[in-house]
């Protein structure tokens, strides 16, 4: 995982990945609470999320937004939450 400054307000998380092997063991998860809990200075959190990921973001506080898009040939949305 990455998350990179998109605006001055916004922080993007990018490249989230967890071994298959590993998938739904609670790591993605935790993964997840720790980057969020160190992201400093952001007003939102953004990323884009593969269709069959939608409900473990909206389990951390994320909510998609507008239309399904390709990413490398996978159906993807957007999602975000507030900071903090």
């Amino acid at each position: 995982m990455r998350w990179r400054r998109a605006t001055p307000t916004v922080v993007k998380i990018e490249r989230v990945a967890v071994l298959k092997a590993h998938r739904g063991d609670g790591v993605g998860a935790a993964l997840m609470r720790w980057t969020l809990a160190h992201i400093r200075g952001a007003r939102t959190v953004a990323l884009g999320a593969q269709l069959t990921a939608l409900t473990f973001y909206e389990r951390l506080g994320f909510v998609a937004e507008g239309a399904v898009y390709d990413d490398a040939g996978i159906p993807h949305r957007r999602m975000t939450r507030a900071c903090g």
